[in-house]
């Protein structure tokens, strides 16, 4: 591996040759190869990772064909690091900083950053490009041929060295275990956010959960810390029930055996007319739609987080949603601001309030990816970390 500079003469930087697992072709194993990682440029960071997991969002865009499909590319978005280098204009973090990426942007001066209302920021909106946000049509990253390989989330994560935006970065302490803090840099965030930040699930309420992946449960461990009395999981494996308890799953409706009633008709006569918050965290129209149709008339709140297909579009009856009183809202990076909703969810994780370490099932080396994605892809583990060498 051979580093640039990383001094304080920002001019002097140079390329990072490193280890990167390159998807090449959609559905094929990553390549485990050598790239190039340019310099960062203004308002940008280079940072090497640490540790870095794996998320459904990464099986779902390796499998794509269609835009915003595109090859080769380097996937990866949940992760931890310390900053190389920094470019012109990065005030908040220094070389030496341990630093969480993170998918979504936190400028902290347009109006959304500063609002309390939204996590959406409209400097640097959310978007699945290929390139860096500022700089549209620039990649940071070349295989040892000159050509481009085409960024991720913002992240691109499986690499041992990577670029982002400085408002993708969150510096954090950096004597938090790193298999664990990796976690709140999607996925975890992800889900006890809907339930803390978005959906304000209130104590004694009841809260359905539609699909008990990694995000699911990351929904019922954040009900759980809201103070929810019943939590209910909808999955079609069974033994989702028997991990999800260990989340505070507290019933489970497997839905391939509800006879001739909809999944709907069932969790309403559960709970009597409908759930207090429901979460669909599959990426399913059909799935959301069932899940509005069993959250509670006058204040039920339906909260989606599933990753559905292109063009997927939900189907309500204009009378139904006049007359209901539901609310029916989509949940990105669980509401959260990520440079300060973050550090709350470590603070609460060093209190052994949040449970991090039970989402992580495997931990194993970066070369044993393509070994990784087989276990995601077989619903055998929750989180899997893959260590840097």
């Amino acid at each position: 591996m051979e580093n640039g500079k990383s001094s304080g003469d920002k001019s002097s930087l140079k390329p990072i040759r490193c280890k990167a697992a390159v998807c090449r072709k959609a559905g094929e194993p990553l390549v485990m190869e050598e790239i190039l990682v340019e310099p960062p440029q203004p308002f940008e960071v280079r940072i090497r990772i640490i540790c870095t997991a794996l998320c459904h969002s990464d099986i779902t865009f390796w499998k794509l064909q269609v835009p915003p499909a595109c090859f080769p590319r380097i996937l990866g978005h949940e992760a931890i690091g310390v900053v190389e280098s920094v470019g012109e204009n990065v005030t908040e973090v220094v070389v030496g900083d341990t630093v969480l990426p993170t998918f979504m942007a936190d400028c902290g001066d347009c109006v959304d950053c500063k609002s309390p209302k939204s996590n959406l920021c409209s400097r640097l909106p959310f978007k699945v490009s290929p390139w860096m946000p500022r700089y549209e049509n620039s990649s940071r990253f070349t295989d040892l041929n000159g050509n481009t390989l085409f960024h991720f989330l913002n992240v691109s994560s499986f690499s041992e060295y990577t670029v982002l935006d400085v408002a993708h970065v969150v510096k954090i302490d950096s004597s938090i275990p790193p298999s664990r803090a990796c976690l709140l840099s999607c996925g975890v965030s992800t889900g006890v956010g809907a339930a803390w930040k978005t959906a304000q699930v209130e104590q004694g309420s009841t809260v359905v959960i539609f699909g008990l992946g990694s995000i699911g449960l990351a929904v019922a461990e954040g009900a759980r810390l809201c103070g929810a009395s019943r939590i209910i999981g909808v999955d079609i494996n069974p033994t989702k029930f028997e991990v999800g308890q260990k989340f505070g799953i507290t019933e489970f409706v497997n839905s391939m055996t509800c006879e001739n009633k909809r999944l709907s008709e069932v969790i309403n006569e559960m709970t009597g007319g409908g759930a207090d918050y429901c979460f669909e965290c599959v990426g399913s129209s059909s799935l959301v739609q069932e899940a509005y149709a069993c959250c509670r008339k006058g204040w039920g709140k339906t909260i989606t987080l599933g990753v559905d297909k292109p063009g997927s579009e939900i189907c309500l009856n204009s009378s139904d949603v006049l007359h209901n009183g539901k609310t029916l809202i989509g949940s990105l990076f669980g509401g959260l601001k990520a440079k300060s909703h973050i550090l709350l969810l470590l603070k609460r994780y060093m209190s052994k309030e949040l449970e991090l370490d039970k989402f992580v099932t495997h931990e194993m080396k970066f070369e044993d990816i393509n070994d990784a994605f087989q276990l995601l892809l077989d619903g055998r583990c929750i989180r899997c970390v893959l260590w840097m060498g």
